[in-house]
Formats: structure tokens, sequence, C-alpha cells
């Protein structure tokens, strides 16, 4: 079985991250969505939001789960049994800072990041972008999945 992760903080869960995953589907048997907690991080949205917000996109498809977790990737991987971990790709500065990441990930266990680019027409999307129009009062429909808006305006 091929099984991988997908991780993140996913503060929200944007229309680029749910292309890259529907994208991955034809390529893994399982994907789980690892939600990173990071306590340097300040998050928009608690975890079980986050977690929500994602199950709620994939509700009818059986082979994506999501789990949070702490820690390093590669453990979280171990812990799973993922041998594959899925990037987005929007630009060369994300290629560049991802390719660091996944050669010292590959030096320190056997597990192969995949990248995918990210489509044109969301290539522009950052959760970091989403988060600032949304302190903002503005208007984030077209960047964000359903149920991610649906969350907002609750």
């Amino acid at each position: 079985m091929r099984k991988a992760i997908f991780p993140g903080s996913f503060d929200p869960f944007t229309l680029g991250h749910l292309d890259v995953l529907k994208r991955s589907l034809s390529l893994f048997d399982e994907i789980t969505v690892g939600i990173g907690k990071n306590d340097q991080k300040k998050t928009m949205f608690s975890e079980q939001q986050r977690i929500e917000f994602i199950k709620k996109c994939f509700k009818n498809e059986s082979k994506i789960k999501v789990e949070s977790y702490e820690g390093l990737t590669i453990d979280f991987c171990k812990k799973i049994g993922a041998k594959f971990i899925v990037r987005g790709i929007r630009n060369n500065g994300d290629f560049e800072f991802e390719k660091a990441i996944a050669l010292t990930n590959r030096d320190l266990a056997p597990i192969e990041t995949v990248f995918l680019l990210t489509a044109a027409k969301t290539s522009y999307i950052s959760s970091s972008i989403v988060r600032d129009i949304l302190q903002n009062g503005g208007d984030v429909s077209s960047l964000v999945p359903s149920s991610v808006i649906t969350k907002i305006d609750a």
C-alpha cells in the first residue's frame, strides 16, 4: 500500500491545498493530512476547526485521513507507515525551501518527497494571505473551500 502524508498547518485550508490533495489521490492508496502542531506559530483557527475544514471537503473520500501531530514530520510518517510526503510548489521560492527539507528528511529516514506544482489558478493563494484578508474583513470565498467559508460565517 502506498501511503503518504500531506503535512502543514492549514490555517486555513485553501483551494491551493485542495487542488494538490485532489491530484495526489491518483498517486497513493491513502493520504493522511497531517496538521502539524507548532507552539511557535499563532494560528487563527483551532486545531479542531482545521481538522473539520478538511474532513468536510473529503467526507466522501475514504482514501483521505486527517490527523494532528507533534514533532518531526518524518517521525509521524514512521508512526503511520507512510513512505511519501506530498508538497505543493507555487513558485521558485517554495521549491528551494521544500527541496532543503526534502533532502534533510531523506538523510534522516527512507522517505521520499513528491512535489506537485499547484494549478495556475491557485498558485497565488497562501494561508497567510487568506488570514490577512480575513483579519481586515475581506471576502475570501474565491480562495478557500466552502467548508471554511461556512465556519467563518458562523
